[in-house]
């Protein structure tokens, strides 16, 4: 997906609605019966790029965070229900990224909304969504008959998985300094995963799964202190977003590859699922296809 820059003012915690000020995250929500785009719930980017050291001006990536939203319905002029999947892309140079739970109270105020027609509710969504984040959105709506074409995709036999070693695990907090080069410093274009990805939601604690697919190309990443790296993520509490940002810098400073691609696949949650990628300028978008755990 191709993302053009244009001027938006985005809603942030300071100039929402009145009515809606509190993140609706780890609290008790009613279920919304009439359409309120109101419910959407922006968080600033800054703060945390901060907290990694990134400039908001100068970002040393490209990339999207792309959701699978599974709990969308609505209704024809004749009341007929319809349901599809959403596919959602938020570029990463967006102002402000949108809180889950929202997003998922927002998709329900849609249940028992009448639209002429799927493109109409597209429109809909795009326009809410776009002033949300302070950005152009991408979506796409796959409604049932293209059901079948959203397959499962595993690595293939190109890609190195970590977790066949058997490690002493120390660090349950993210360490950058675990990282390390191969000793002989060759250099290499590797393909490696792990499914050993486990982050926490920093307001309700909960855990969040997922897979991380890495491409680099430059001096041979050792394969042991990139898994214990991963791993150190267990007990983080942060945004799915957040975390996959500070894996970029962290590989970007202790292994200076030429060339990178991170990309988290994490299981759904409440009928959402979240993958962020980010990559050195000039990579082409890794494959959408979801995985088993998704």
């Amino acid at each position: 997906m191709k993302f053009q820059p244009i001027t938006i003012t985005p809603m942030t915690p300071t100039n929402r609605p009145a009515h809606d000020h509190a993140l609706p995250l780890g609290k008790q929500s009613t279920y919304p019966d009439r359409y309120d785009p109101a419910l959407l719930y922006p968080i600033e980017r800054t703060q945390a790029r901060q907290a990694i050291g990134l400039s908001t001006q100068a970002l040393p990536f490209i990339g999207w965070d792309l959701w699978h939203c599974y709990e969308l319905s609505w209704l024809k002029p004749s009341a007929m229900p319809c349901t599809a999947i959403l596919k959602l892309w938020i570029a990463a140079n967006s102002p402000c990224i949108v809180e889950s739970k929202s997003l998922k109270l927002y998709l329900n105020s849609l249940n028992h909304e009448r639209f002429d027609s799927t493109h109409a509710l597209s429109e809909r969504i795009k326009q809410d969504l776009t002033r949300t984040v302070g950005h152009p959105v991408e979506l796409e709506i796959v409604e049932p008959a293209g059901f079948a074409a959203q397959r499962i995709d595993e690595p293939d036999t190109a890609w190195v998985c970590l977790d066949q070693q058997d490690l002493a695990i120390e660090h349950f907090e993210p360490n950058a300094e675990l990282l390390k080069l191969k000793d002989d410093r060759s250099v290499v274009k590797e393909s490696i995963y792990s499914r050993l990805l486990r982050t926490n939601c920093p307001v309700t604690g909960q855990p969040d799964w997922g897979s991380v697919h890495i491409q680099y190309q430059g001096a041979a990443i050792d394969h042991a202190a990139v898994l214990r790296y991963i791993v150190s993520f267990r007990q983080h509490q942060g945004f799915h977003e957040q975390c996959v940002e500070q894996m970029f810098c962290d590989i970007m400073k202790y292994c200076s590859p030429q060339m990178l691609s991170i990309y988290a696949r994490y299981t759904r949650r409440g009928g959402v699922d979240i993958n962020p990628w980010r990559a050195t300028p000039g990579v082409s978008e890794p494959r959408l296809q979801r995985s088993a755990q998704q």
